[in-house]
């Protein structure tokens, strides 16, 4: 599978706005607030861009924003897991081999 065959498949998945199987609050909400952080620092890197910054400044904070991001992730990845993937799993054996390829796409995109 590759990475455009990842992404076309994801992208006609989410045109039907599928939902989470079990999503814990707390973490939701620390999500959100990372990703509110993370928008704030692209913010911040649009201005370090238009003010001419110095290059290594600017690059310094892109790759903290990937860290950021990465986080976020792992976050997300470790939810996937446990409720997504762990009910498709449990579920028909079609479900299962689904949830296999979806992981599978999914490890492709964060490898590269």
């Amino acid at each position: 599978m590759t990475r455009e065959t990842v992404s076309a498949a994801t992208t006609s998945r989410s045109a039907r706005a599928r939902k989470a199987h079990g999503v814990d609050a707390d973490i939701k909400q620390r999500n959100l607030r990372r990703l509110r952080r993370i928008e704030g620092q692209v913010r911040g890197l649009q201005k370090m861009v238009e003010e001419d910054r110095y290059c290594a400044d600017i690059l310094t904070q892109i790759s903290a924003v990937h860290e950021a991001l990465r986080s976020v992730g792992r976050a997300l990845m470790r939810n996937h897991l446990k409720h997504c993937a762990a009910d498709a799993i449990r579920g028909t054996p079609e479900a299962a081999d689904a949830m296999f390829e979806e992981l599978l796409g999914l490890m492709q995109l964060r490898n590269g």
